[in-house]
């Protein structure tokens, strides 16, 4: 079980939290510019890599902030030097 660090209440566990996947490259501003192929992978491909990852989590059994926090995906240790909320 994760031990996730909520900037409000402190460290909680997981199943206080919802993962809100992957935190991606922002939209493309004009979609005519992109092509349909790459359009496709931007809305149904998730990023899987091995190694650090940043995901968004929301406290939603607790302050209901939203944070990222950067996971590692071989380990699931949290990197807590990474980790902002917003």
């Amino acid at each position: 079980m994760l031990l996730i660090p909520c900037p409000n209440c402190g460290p909680r566990i997981e199943t206080e939290f919802v993962l809100g996947g992957p935190v991606r490259a922002q939209r493309p501003e004009d979609a005519s510019g992109v092509s349909a192929d790459e359009w496709i992978d931007y809305l149904t491909v998730p990023d899987n890599p091995l190694g650090l990852l940043r995901e968004k989590w929301w406290h939603a059994k607790g302050c209901g902030a939203w944070m990222v926090v950067v996971r590692d995906t071989r380990t699931h240790d949290l990197n807590p030097s990474e980790n902002t909320h917003g």
